[in-house]
């Protein structure tokens, strides 16, 4: 079947439905952040700088310092340094053609990822990991949080969990507006009080970086080891989905035209994989002053943010000074990150719970639910086991992004067997497509098993690296064997008008959808199967008898 529906006069601010209560309901709710579907251009009115400046405020996390102590204290700087370098690496090259796909398209990471190998229903199962991601991380800075207020406040650990999450509630429930706001301007305050202590530290006592520089670790003969350096990197590179997080904002980038072509790319390279190289800085940041605390606290409190902070503002200011002001250091990065943490988990989780249940009970519901877990996590004391849970969870992160990476890199752009306009819409797609679901459940099954030592000690260590190379060899070899059938169930939407503009930008023509009666931009809509009409991606979503969903036309 197709139709033309007629454009209707745009309008920024949709109708409300006056039938189908339920599908308006959940259309209107999702109008202030676009939860579970394209980001219209009316939207999208930032300039690319401040999308990226508030892409990056949500990198502000502390876990990097202790990150990078723990890999540090444990191998020696040699090995910790080699580790933090070589995650970076891969993190930037995989993270790359994710942040273009969201900015150029206007789709968040799940989007991408079910016309990227997986399938409708297929990505269910990567967004749970993402959601889990968003989770553990919340967990890990509101340890982080707590440690300083007891330090500063001598707050119980268990109360300081409570209030590190309690606080961010009211931040995340306004969506991109308000998290816009919030990063751009508690940015600068960050990064003074982040970079001053080691300028301070390096220019008035070198022999630091002597120290520094030789420490052997506690595991460690001061030589680098591949061993070590791979253990290492697979802790860090349980930050690879934060990838994820940066793309909850990049979808939210203005049109690339040719008047804003060197500001968009610099934007979206430098908040997409860009995020990694001051996130590898931090880990850096964090060997140096666990190095320089070693000696005052002790191994077990120099993994700790605000001992390493409070020890480094010491050298430098007046006693009563010192612990303040690493508890609002402590404090304003924990709630740029927590905020981001928490509202990108609630939109993973809602795409999940959407697609399975065809219901969608609002955001709100999953904000909550994310943080009920993060609690969990702070409260059975994860922070002192903390490289253990990211080596494990990295496996699973790992083959994730690698998957989709090497499907937009291979399949796409070099094989020509995944279709290179993403699609994501229930209809369009196959359920579950094998090539990322089977190059994603053997990549991290297998790296898993080896992470558990299920094939000897001497592999255990090179778990990471399993992970990558079996996704980056399973995608392009998968889809070849199935000749890239199962990426679309049909190749037209029963739309005539094209999806995208002359300048290759997703078009921003409007239709109103006749199930909610909403204004929705062309990318956001397919012909309904019951009707002369259009329906947006949410009804499709939420349809519950199928009724409104084109029949399967895949490609002779």
């Amino acid at each position: 079947m197709s139709v033309e529906p007629q454009l209707t006069v745009p309008d920024s601010s949709p109708r409300p439905a006056p039938t189908e209560a339920p599908a308006g309901k959940a259309a209107g709710e999702t109008l202030e952040d676009y939860t579970l579907r394209f980001a219209p251009r009316s939207y999208r009115r930032w300039t690319p700088m401040v999308v990226a400046t508030t892409a990056l405020g949500g990198i502000a996390y502390m876990a990097d310092f202790s990150i990078g102590a723990g890999i540090g204290l444990t191998h020696g700087t040699g090995n910790a340094l080699a580790a933090i370098l070589v995650a970076a690496v891969v993190i930037f090259l995989t993270g790359f053609p994710l942040a273009y796909y969201a900015a150029r398209y206007n789709i968040d990471l799940d989007l991408i990822t079910r016309g990227s190998g997986f399938g409708y229903y297929g990505s269910v199962l990567t967004s749970v990991i993402f959601a889990s991601f968003t989770f553990i991380f919340f967990a890990l800075e509101g340890s982080i949080m707590a440690q300083g207020l007891k330090l500063g406040f001598g707050l119980p650990l268990w109360l300081g969990y409570v209030l590190s999450t309690c606080m961010v509630i009211p931040l995340v429930i306004y969506g991109m507006k308000a998290l816009s706001k919030l990063q751009v301007w508690t940015t600068p305050v960050w990064l003074l009080l982040m970079v001053g202590p080691l300028l301070y530290l390096i220019a008035t006592d070198p022999g630091t970086v002597h120290t520094f520089l030789s420490y052997r670790g506690a595991h460690g003969d001061g030589r680098i080891n591949a061993a070590s350096v791979l253990l290492g990197a697979g802790v860090c590179l349980s930050l690879i989905a934060q990838i994820g997080e940066q793309i909850d904002y990049l979808r939210f980038m203005p049109p690339k035209t040719e008047g804003n072509r060197r500001s968009w790319w610099t934007a979206v390279v430098m908040a997409g994989p860009g995020w990694v190289v001051l996130g590898a800085l931090k880990q850096a940041i964090g060997v140096f002053l666990a190095v320089y605390v070693l000696a005052e606290v002790g191994a077990a409190s120099a993994a700790e943010p605000i001992r390493q902070f409070t020890g480094a503002f010491a050298a430098m200011m007046p006693s009563w000074l010192v612990v303040p002001l690493a508890v609002v250091l402590v404090v304003i990065s924990q709630i740029k990150i927590n905020v981001t943490n928490a509202y990108s988990g609630s939109l993973a989780w809602t795409n999940s719970f959407t697609r399975v249940t065809k219901r969608y009970p609002g955001r709100m519901v999953f904000v909550l639910a994310n943080l009920a877990f993060a609690l969990v996590l702070m409260e059975a004391d994860m922070f002192s086991f903390l490289n253990s849970v990211l080596g494990f969870y990295s496996n699973c992160a790992i083959a994730w992004i690698v998957t989709v990476a090497t499907d937009i890199i291979v399949n796409k752009y070099l094989l020509k067997l995944s279709p290179q306009a993403p699609e994501f819409r229930r209809g369009m797609l196959y359920a579950v497509n094998p090539v990322g679901v089977v190059s994603f459940t053997a990549a991290s099954g297998l790296s898993i098993a080896l992470y558990f030592h299920a094939l000897g000690d001497t592999l255990q260590p090179y778990s990471p690296v399993a992970a990558a190379v079996i996704a980056f060899v399973l995608t392009p070899l998968t889809a070849v064997l199935t000749k890239g059938r199962f990426y679309l169930r049909r190749t037209t939407d029963g739309i005539d008008a094209p999806l995208l503009d002359p300048d290759g930008n997703p078009s921003p023509a409007r239709y109103a959808c006749h199930v909610c009666r909403q204004e929705f931009e062309r990318p956001d809509l397919a012909a309904c199967h019951q009707h002369a009409a259009v329906i947006c991606s949410l009804c499709l979503s939420t349809d519950r008898t199928g009724a409104h969903v084109l029949p399967a036309a895949p490609a002779s």
